[in-house]
C-alpha cells in the first residue's frame, strides 16, 4: 500500500519531470538565424529558425512515418493519410482549410517520403498565428471520414496514372524496387490501384492513431517568428486538442538498423510505347548519416550535377546522345543510392549506357582531377546557401534535421564540412561506391534484341 505521502511525492516528481525545455542550437550571426528548440511535456518537439528581416513565415510539421514503415497491404497509406488530412476537422470543412489560407495570401501543401510526411503552411509573418491553428487543426482533428476516404481513393488512383504516364518519374520507383525488391524501400509511396482500392477508413485510422502521436511529430517554423509565441500558440492548440497522452513521454530517437540492398548486377525492364527510353544505372550508396557523404556529395557533383560535369559533357554535349542525364544520391537512414539517369532514343540507349558505365569504372579506378574536385566543391557551397535562401527552405532544413539526426547544423558548419573535403576523401568514396556492380532499371520501348543486351551494361 502506498501512502498519502509517497503519491504526493511521486505526484511531485512527475510534474518535475513534464517542464517544457528550451535550447538555443545555433546563435544568430552575420545574417544567419538563430535556431531555438523545446520539447514540450508529452514529447513534442518545437523547433524555429528566426530571420527578423524577413516578412514571411513557413509553419510545418514532420511526422516521423514515411512508406518504409507500411506493411504490403498498407502500401499507400501514409500517402493516403496525408490526402485525407487537408478533407476536414471537428472545427473546419475541407473548404474552411483551403479558404483560410487563400483569404491571406498563403500556400498549403505536404509531401510524403519514404521516411517522413510534412504538412507545411508559408504566409505572412503577420498571419503566422492563422497558420500554426490550421495546420494543428488538420493534425490533430482530423475525421477521416468513410465518405472522405471514399472520394480521395478516385483522385489518389488518378494520381498513380499521372506518375505511370510519366516514365522519367516512373523509372525512380522502378529503380528502388530494383535495388530493394518487394520490401517496403522497394515499394512506391503512391502504393498501387491494388493496395489504394484495398485501403478502408478504419484501417487509415488506426494507421494515423498510431504515427501521428506527439512523440512523432517535429513543429518547424522559419522567418520572421517568435520562438516562445510560436511555442505557446502550438502547446495550446495540442493540449485543446487532447494530443498530449502522456505527460513524460518522449521524443521518438531517430531511425538507426541495417536495411540490406539486393544482389548487384540486376537488370529490370519495363516494356512502355514511348518516345525515349528511360535509364538509371546504379549501386548502392552511403547512409545519410554517414559521415563520408560530405564527399559522397563532391563527387557526385563532380560527375553529374551541372553543366560541367563528366557525364554532361561526355553525353549530351560532345555527342548530343541524351537532352537530360545526371547522377544523384538518396541517402535513408540505414542505407542510401547512387544513380545515374538518361533519357534517350531507344535506338541509343546502349551507347548511353556504356558511356556512363565506362565513366563510373575510370573514376572507382582513377579517381577525378583536382580542379574537378576543386570546382564541384565550389557548386556544392554555392548551391547549398542558394537553397536555404527561403523561410520554406529554412524550415525543410530545421524541420528534417531535426527528426532524422536529433541536432541542427549551422550553413557556416556545412559549408565549412564541404570545404574540407579532400581530393582523397573524394577518391577513397569513388573506389568504395563506383567500384561496386551495378543493377540498371529501364522503361521504354526495346525490342527483344536490345533488351537482351542490357545485362552488358551490369556484366
Amino acid at each position: 500500500m502506498t501512502s498519502r505521502g509517497s503519491k504526493a511525492t511521486a505526484r511531485t516528481s512527475t510534474e518535475a519531470r513534464a517542464v517544457a525545455r528550451t535550447q538555443t542550437l545555433i546563435k544568430g550571426e552575420h545574417g544567419i538565424g538563430t535556431v531555438r528548440k523545446t520539447t514540450l511535456p508529452g514529447g513534442l518537439r518545437i523547433v524555429t529558425e528566426t530571420l527578423p528581416s524577413v516578412r514571411s513565415a513557413t509553419f510545418g510539421i514532420w511526422a516521423h512515418v514515411g512508406s518504409r514503415d507500411e506493411t504490403p497491404a498498407l502500401n499507400g497509406a501514409t500517402h493516403y493519410l496525408e490526402h485525407l488530412l487537408f478533407k476536414g476537422t471537428r472545427k473546419r470543412s475541407a473548404l474552411d482549410i483551403s479558404s483560410a489560407v487563400d483569404a491571406v495570401g498563403g500556400e498549403m501543401n505536404a509531401f510524403t517520403a519514404k521516411e517522413y510526411t510534412c504538412y507545411y503552411a508559408r504566409v505572412l509573418d503577420t498571419d503566422l498565428p492563422l497558420a500554426i491553428d490550421v495546420v494543428c487543426d488538420m493534425l490533430t482533428g482530423s475525421l477521416i471520414r468513410e465518405e472522405d476516404v471514399d472520394v480521395e481513393r478516385g483522385a489518389i488512383l488518378e494520381e498513380i496514372a499521372m506518375t505511370e504516364d510519366d516514365a522519367g518519374d516512373c523509372v525512380h520507383d522502378l529503380f528502388a524496387h530494383t535495388m530493394f525488391g518487394d520490401n517496403a524501400l522497394g515499394r512506391p509511396v503512391l502504393g498501387t490501384v491494388d493496395t489504394v482500392n484495398a485501403l478502408t477508413a478504419d484501417r487509415i485510422r488506426r494507421f494515423y492513431k498510431k504515427h501521428y502521436d506527439p512523440t512523432h511529430l517535429v513543429v518547424a517554423a522559419a522567418g520572421n517568428v517568435d520562438h516562445n509565441k510560436v511555442v505557446r500558440q502550438v502547446r495550446a492548440a495540442f493540449e485543446k486538442a487532447g494530443a498530449f497522452r502522456d505527460p513524460v513521454a518522449e521524443p521518438l530517437a531517430p531511425r538507426d538498423g541495417r536495411r540490406t540492398i539486393r544482389a548487384a548486377g540486376r537488370v529490370e525492364l519495363i516494356g512502355r510505347k514511348t518516345e525515349q527510353a528511360h535509364v538509371i544505372l546504379g549501386m548502392p550508396g552511403l547512409a545519410r548519416s554517414d559521415e563520408r557523404r560530405w564527399a559522397m556529395g563532391v563527387l557526385n557533383t563532380a560527375l553529374g550535377g551541372g553543366m560541367s560535369s563528366r557525364l554532361f559533357q561526355e553525353v549530351r554535349e560532345k555527342r548530343g546522345l541524351a537532352y537530360s542525364v545526371y547522377s544523384y544520391t538518396s541517402g535513408f537512414a540505414d542505407c542510401g543510392l547512387f544513380g545515374v539517369y538518361a533519357g534517350c532514343r531507344p535506338s541509343q540507349v546502349h551507347e548511353v549506357l556504356k558511356i556512363c558505365r565506362d565513366e563510373l569504372d575510370h573514376v572507382a579506378e582513377h579517381g577525378l582531377t583536382d580542379d574537378e574536385i576543386g570546382r564541384a566543391i565550389g557548386q556544392l557551397r554555392g548551391s547549398t546557401v542558394l537553397g536555404v535562401e527561403d523561410t520554406g527552405a529554412l524550415m525543410n532544413r530545421i524541420g528534417k534535421s531535426e527528426l532524422c539526426w536529433g541536432e541542427q547544423m549551422s550553413v557556416d558548419d556545412m559549408l565549412a564540412r564541404i570545404a574540407s573535403v579532400t581530393p582523397d576523401d573524394v577518391r577513397a568514396v569513388a573506389r568504395d561506391v563506383l567500384g561496386r556492380r551495378p543493377s540498371l532499371s529501364v522503361i521504354g520501348p526495346l525490342k527483344d534484341k536490345q533488351a537482351s543486351r542490357l545485362h552488358d551494361a551490369v556484366a
